[in-house]
């Protein structure tokens, strides 16, 4: 599942630069028994399959061998804090994480015991953790220094800081100029960069009100 998303684009390249490394870990390698199995049915009844937690245990302890000191272990889980861009860049500083997905009905309660933080993506349930986890990690790898030109990421929505408060990014516009009687605002094609500069200041906050304003 990650092979593709993870070959392309953004990604890719960072990878080819040497800036960031990806190891997928198939937990079936620490199966129990010639089968290999990694999940049981859940104590007390009940529908699905829960992954097994020394099967986890032991595929965390392994990631755990590939990287460097200070490694945080991460758990996709819907009970977890919801994701989002001041996580994003935190994570983009560590040097080694490992991102444990979830699937099935859900994993052993006690494999929270060795992991570091749960995270979600959102109210609502996915079939595995691995989707929310290529979501995750793009967010953080173009975050890393040097996978982007320098300041690209400064005025995007969540860190499009304006008078101390982060807004969504302002209104964009490219050629052409009138499209179907839609023009674009004439004060993008002045030149005076102060004006253009308070006007999209003015249309962040204005669109983060109307849009988010959970986030004022």
């Amino acid at each position: 599942m990650f092979t593709g998303p993870f070959d392309y684009s953004i990604i890719r390249n960072a990878i080819k630069k040497g800036l960031v490394k990806i190891n997928f870990i198939n937990i079936r390698d620490f199966g129990i028994g010639k089968h290999k199995i990694v999940d049981d049915k859940p104590y007390g009844g009940g529908k699905g399959m829960i992954i097994r937690a020394d099967v986890l245990e032991k595929a965390i302890t392994h990631a755990k061998k590939l990287g460097c000191a200070g490694e945080k272990v991460i758990l996709l889980d819907p009970v977890g804090k919801t994701f989002n861009q001041k996580k994003a860049i935190e994570l983009s500083r560590l040097s080694h994480l490992i991102f444990v997905c979830g699937h099935y009905e859900g994993v052993d309660e006690r494999v929270k015991k060795f992991v570091d933080e749960v995270i979600s993506i959102g109210d609502f349930v996915a079939t595995g953790g691995e989707i929310p986890t290529m979501l995750i990690v793009d967010s953080i790898v173009r975050l890393i220094k040097n996978v982007l030109p320098k300041n690209v990421v400064d005025e995007e929505s969540f860190s499009n800081s304006i008078g101390g408060r982060n807004y969504l990014e302002h209104s964009q516009y490219t050629r052409p100029e009138i499209f179907k009687k839609l023009i674009v605002p004439k004060i993008l094609l002045s030149g005076n960069h102060k004006a253009v500069k308070k006007w999209r200041e003015g249309k962040a906050i204005i669109k983060t009100m109307r849009s988010r304003p959970d986030l004022i």
